[in-house]
């Protein structure tokens, strides 16, 4: 039917389906009517025919007129339309890009011209009118989302269309500024405290107190004043620190060298004072910012000072400092609370639990059967919870001298039987470790986390529980048997005492993890010693516990005939990939190395016997092994630390260990 109008040109209002339709009806209608007057009467059908010719001609009429409106109509406003989507295309404030297959400029609009400072860039290739803007194309080709760029000095809001060759960019340096701000704005909150001002004051004359006050105070503010930063003094020890997140991202870069100032300039007095530095930043309320500070303060001292930690409410730790030994500050009044708290604690409590770490040491089982007698001394049940398989053979030879004891075998029970007897009323206690996700049993951490009691020598690290009912964390201590065995001066003197396998284990502990007294050691912890000598410790036997076994012996050699020495100071063993060695081993290597003339730090890289990529590592204090271990997702002291990675080869983790000591490296010589 369209056809048929096309050919015979018929009036422009019958080209429209809908009106054709419409004309259809009236003329079939009228043609009917027409019949049907004229076959009622010829009269009336001649003058409704006159009528009907009328009509329709003036009904064609107006359907040609509305017809050739609405057609001009839709003409007018398909070429606004084209006009105005021109315009935009021209005028908008969106810069468009048109590339071809071979990355040449087809077009750009008006917006984005000036950038090319009038240049010709039409049917030019990109990369030869601005290789940087091609580079950041090329780079993000494959990005289906938009993204931001820098380019010539402005920040864009960029989206790559693949499919059509097309790139829209937005300047949003405006914007950009604005939430730059607002991040540089952004309020912290800090806590100073000076970490042995007690100590080093209580021998000091009233004058020297007053100089060193002033010294001290001169130095911070001028460190405030240079950044911008509040400082309030507290009391004599403590200060509140305020300022803005650019300042402290230039303190930051500074790698808080007020650490240093303070440390050696109170040295060169004789008067040794350090600083630790707890700073929150995040979008909350002002309150809970001051509690997250003390909350990082509390982390730096815990980790044995000297040190600034950087945290938000939910974030990751930021570590600085931490460059020297932390120094002997607890006091025996501090390990009588702790002890006459523990007391209550086990009082109040049903069962204790005793967890240690995983691959449990020396020192772990020693602080564990301190624990036990400990809640004997208080008339309470206590276990210790125990399902490795594979133990070393000094830990072997321990259980072994266990077996004669059945009050202690009995006690030792496996995680799963732990959590069945486990109540709300049971009492969890964690020695020589401050991280659940280390420990023997976290099952049953997870049952009794809100009835925590925490025991360790080692620096705080992040992932510290977050409400122990009890914490005593020493890192000036020698061991945890050391913090252990000071609690039994405490204890009621008609309790049974602690036994000779009690004392032998602890005091191996202490021998142990002081390397025979020769590191780590302080006069608290030869009283630790005697006491436990008195108590019956055998000698004898502790030479036996550790004694090494043959093939340990070997291993122990073969990994030291494998060392390889790093910029002259640095001891490194890289074991075989796919031989696999105990981390007892691994460690005196490492800590045979030690011995050598010139070495600062030692460290092995070998596969352990669970499959996974261990590295431990030695130092003489002079390196700080904690925060290297720390960056490779590991903890420890300054001398000593460790770590564990999974699913890498031995060569790759080397590959890992070489980069963050070549970026420290570069990070004390960017400092200097």
């Amino acid at each position: 039917m369209k056809n048929l109008v096309k050919k015979n040109n018929l009036p422009p209002f019958l080209r429209n389906k809908r009106l054709r339709s419409i004309s259809l009806f009236i003329a079939v209608s009228l043609i009917l009517g027409l019949v049907i007057a004229f076959l009622y009467n010829m009269l009336v059908g001649c003058v409704l025919l006159v009528m009907a010719c009328a009509g329709l001609a003036y009904t064609i009429k107006n359907l040609n007129i509305v017809e050739e409106n609405a057609n001009n109509y839709l003409t007018d406003l398909s070429y606004l339309i084209s006009r105005r989507e021109q315009e935009a295309l021209l005028e908008m404030p969106i810069g468009v890009l048109l590339l071809d297959r071979a990355k040449r400029i087809s077009w750009i609009n008006p917006y984005l011209q000036p950038y090319f400072e009038g240049k010709k860039v039409i049917q030019r290739s990109l990369e030869e009118v601005d290789s940087e803007l091609f580079d950041i194309i090329q780079n993000h080709w494959e990005k289906d989302d938009s993204f931001e760029v820098k380019w010539r000095g402005n920040q864009f809001m960029m989206l790559i269309q693949r499919h059509y060759n097309t790139v829209y960019m937005e300047n949003i340096t405006h914007y950009a500024s604005i939430e730059k701000r607002y991040l540089d704005e952004r309020v912290v909150i800090g806590e100073v405290y000076l970490d042995n001002f007690d100590e080093v004051s209580q021998s000091m004359t009233d004058q020297e107190i007053s100089n060193l006050k002033n010294y001290v105070t001169n130095q911070l503010s001028i460190w405030a004043k240079h950044y911008g930063v509040y400082l309030k003094r507290i009391d004599a020890d403590h200060f509140m620190i305020m300022m803005y997140m650019k300042a402290l991202h230039a303190i930051e870069n500074d790698k808080f060298n007020i650490l240093d100032v303070i440390r050696q300039g109170t040295s060169k007095q004789n008067f040794p004072i350090t600083l630790s530095i707890g700073i929150a930043y995040d979008d909350i309320d002002l309150n809970k910012l001051a509690d997250q500070a003390q909350s990082n303060l509390d982390l730096a001292l815990g980790r044995g000072g000297d040190q600034a930690v950087i945290k938000p409410s939910d974030g990751e730790a930021l570590f600085f400092g931490g460059k020297t030994n932390p120094m002997e500050k607890r006091t025996r009044v501090r390990a009588r609370m702790i002890t006459s708290a523990l007391q209550e604690l086990m009082k109040e409590s049903d069962k204790i639990f005793v967890d240690g770490h995983a691959h449990p040491d020396m020192d772990c089982w020693g602080a564990s059967l301190g624990i036990r007698r400990i809640a004997q001394m208080n008339g309470k049940e206590c276990y210790i919870v125990f399902d490795e398989k594979i133990v070393y053979s000094d830990i072997q030879r321990l259980l072994d001298e266990i077996d004669d004891y059945p009050a202690i075998r009995d006690s030792i029970i496996t995680s799963d039987k732990a959590v069945k007897m486990a109540t709300d009323d049971s009492l969890l206690v964690m020695v020589d470790h401050s991280n659940p996700s280390i420990g023997l049993a976290p099952n049953l951490y997870e049952r009794l986390q809100n009835r925590v009691v925490i025991i360790d020598h080692h620096r705080r690290g992040e992932n510290f529980p977050e409400n122990p009912l009890l914490a005593y964390v020493e890192p000036y201590a020698s061991s945890a048997c050391e913090l252990i065995t000071e609690m039994f001066e405490y204890q009621s003197q008609s309790a049974d005492p602690i036994n000779t396998l009690e004392a032998t284990t602890m005091l191996t502990g202490i021998v142990v993890d002081t390397q025979s007294f020769t590191v780590r050691t302080g006069t608290r912890t030869f009283d630790a010693a005697s006491y436990l000598r008195s108590s019956g410790a055998n000698v004898d036997e502790i030479a036996l516990f550790m004694k090494e076994n043959v093939n340990s012996y070997m291993a122990e050699n073969h990994l030291i005939s494998m060392v390889q020495f790093i910029d002259g100071n640095l001891a490194l063993i890289t074991a075989e990939d796919d031989k696999k060695y105990d981390s007892v081993t691994a460690a005196k290597s490492v800590d045979s190395l030690m011995k050598i003339d010139g070495v600062s730090a030692s460290f092995v890289i070998f596969r352990r016997n669970d499959g996974n990529v261990g590295i431990s590592a030695r130092s003489n204090g002079d390196v700080n092994v904690q925060l290297i271990m720390e960056a490779l997702g590991g903890g420890g002291h300054l001398d000593a630390g460790a770590t564990q990675i999974a699913d890498k080869t031995v060569d790759e983790v080397q590959e890992m260990l070489l980069g963050v000591l070549h970026k420290d490296e570069e990070a004390e010589n960017t400092n200097d």
